[in-house]
């Protein structure tokens, strides 16, 4: 009996042990409990885990503050101090156009500096990069702005969406092609813009002051007269063109130049002094000077040296009779044997050897801080009329012009180009409507979306013959100044400036240009003559033997 009271004892010990080890063990498998006085961290999310809408979303928000995402800084708020402060040296820096941008390649950022200000914070991040075209626009909905860059490395489309009246959200993306029509992105960019010199000086310009610098006249006679007086400080027009007519001799010549600066003396930007010296057949500057062969010879002899110091010597000359600024080099590929306009103007029937002496001209005159002006944009020379006289009709399409035409004013964009001068042809297979000097689809889609260039767009004069045979130019003007140019070029009658001036303002005054339009050719004006130090200061005396001299050492050396 004590030995069964004894094993039924045994066997609930036994039993009783086991559900207390099995408690114990399940007691150990339990976290402790947290300290209730502190809160509990928040869990790191792994990024590599968020969804794309969810990026994107953390991208919009972040730049609803000014910022970038993981990145404390903001644009407009944050100087490089603060930033080397938090994060040290950068690696990197680069001085551009726009301000100094240092970068931290550890944290993929980029930050772009005016006056030690940041203005444009860049992240690189490797998850943006996973983002494509679609999802921004499947997020986004389409950006407030497109632009387009392209150099010799990258060629982008770059979406704008204003995020809020102070902050630009930028998507960089290579630009879509038909074999990757849906990129992924490059970088993002958040971007304020700061008070700058030239803003805040179009602030303070009156609608009227606008619109004049946005006209570049011909005037009459070898003295000034009081119309051109009237253009210069009642229209404060942005610049004058000087023809043969205008030009006898070295010292009248300088005497009108100077005149015209003194006109301009009260004004608030100085003025463009400009003429036609190409060299060849197409020569203004009066007296004995030597001249140079046409563009078709030097082409002959295609040396680009030689087509350096040909613009350099073209740049003294006109330096020295107080011009500023060149009509030329002509960059037309003279492709039809039968054109009447361009002819032994043109270096070539070779686009490359175009596009090489071309460049080599314009940076030649830059050397001398005149402003070349390319043109005749998209080409001129499978014309068969001269637009002097009639609207030229050239049946080519984009992808034509592409192959041929297109290729020496890419390549000078490439390396530069501050202005472009659009000719007046009809293109019908890319505009039915309107020469390319008043075409929105040549202009802003081909020449500033496509191409790249955010330089200053002119027309060629708009009284010649093929525009003045087909439209009103008060008209005129304002399609062109529509399509995308900046400069309207009116090479003779007092009233057809006036008129055109009125027109513009008109077309702001009701709606149809926005005045924002008109504002944004005043900054790539103000900044062309800032860049090359427009100064409308007086010269004394040409000394044509110096300048011969010159021209006669650059031909013995080089057309021997």
């Amino acid at each position: 009996m004590w030995k069964k009271r004894w094993g039924i004892l045994l066997v609930l010990i036994i039993v009783l042990t086991g559900v207390l080890l099995f408690i114990g063990m399940k007691r150990g498998s339990m976290p402790e409990k947290a300290d209730d006085s502190k809160p509990a961290p928040t869990p790191i999310q792994e990024e590599e885990s968020e969804n794309l809408e969810t990026i994107i979303q953390r991208i919009i928000d972040s730049a609803q503050e000014g910022k970038v995402p993981n990145v404390s800084f903001v644009v407009g708020e944050t100087d490089r101090q603060g930033v080397q402060q938090e994060w040290g040296k950068p690696q990197q820096v680069a001085d551009i156009a726009d301000g100094i941008y240092e970068d931290y390649l550890q944290k993929a950022v980029t930050i772009g500096y005016q006056d030690a200000q940041a203005f444009d914070i860049r992240s690189f991040h490797a998850n943006i990069q996973k983002i494509h075209l679609a999802d921004i626009k499947n997020s986004m909905g389409e950006p407030t702005e497109v632009r387009y860059y392209q150099d010799q490395t990258a060629n982008q489309i770059i979406l704008v969406y204003q995020v809020n009246p102070a902050y630009q959200l930028k998507w960089i993306l290579p630009k879509p092609t038909e074999i990757d029509i849906n990129p992924s992105v490059h970088h993002i960019s958040v971007y304020t813009k700061l008070k700058d010199e030239v803003a805040e000086m179009i602030e303070q310009m009156s609608l009227d002051e606008k619109i004049g610098q946005m006209m570049f006249a011909g005037v009459s006679g070898i003295k000034l007269q009081q119309e051109t007086t009237s253009l210069i400080q009642d229209f404060k027009i942005g610049g004058v063109i000087l023809y043969a007519n205008n030009l006898e001799t070295p010292h009248q010549s300088v005497t009108l130049i100077n005149d015209l600066m003194r006109a301009n003396v009260d004004n608030r930007l100085p003025i463009f002094i400009g003429t036609d010296q190409e060299g060849g057949t197409v020569v203004r500057l009066p007296g004995p000077l030597k001249n140079f062969p046409s563009n078709n010879a030097i082409g002959n002899i295609n040396q680009p040296e030689f087509s350096f110091e040909v613009g350099k010597l073209l740049g003294q000359q006109l330096k020295a009779f107080g011009f500023n600024l060149n009509f030329s080099p002509v960059l037309d590929v003279n492709s039809n044997p039968n054109n009447p306009v361009i002819g032994n103007r043109s270096f070539s029937d070779n686009p490359d050897i175009v596009s090489q002496l071309g460049v080599q001209t314009m940076k030649g005159l830059e050397s001398q801080q005149v402003i070349p002006v390319i043109k005749h944009f998209p080409g001129h020379g499978d014309t068969t009329v001269d637009s002097h006289l009639e609207l030229p009709k050239v049946t080519k399409s984009l992808d034509d012009l592409n192959k041929l035409e297109l290729i020496p004013f890419k390549t000078a964009i490439e390396n530069g180009a501050d202005v472009v001068m659009v000719a007046h042809i009809l293109l019908p297979m890319i505009d039915q409507k309107y020469p390319s000097s008043m075409s929105k689809e040549i202009i802003t889609n081909i020449l500033r979306e496509q191409i790249g260039f955010d330089g200053v767009v002119m027309t060629d004069d708009m009284t010649m013959k093929a525009i003045t045979n087909h439209y009103d130019i008060g008209q005129a003007a304002v399609d062109s100044v529509k399509a995308g140019n900046d400069i309207i070029l009116i090479a003779h009658g007092f009233s057809s400036v006036t008129s055109a001036i009125k027109e513009i303002k008109a077309a702001v005054n009701n709606g149809e240009i926005a005045e924002a339009r008109i504002n944004d050719s005043v900054r790539r004006i103000i900044q062309l003559k800032q860049k090359y130090k427009i100064e409308n200061i007086e010269v004394t005396t040409v000394d044509i033997d110096k300048l011969n001299n010159d021209i006669e050492k650059a031909l013995n050396t080089y057309m021997k």
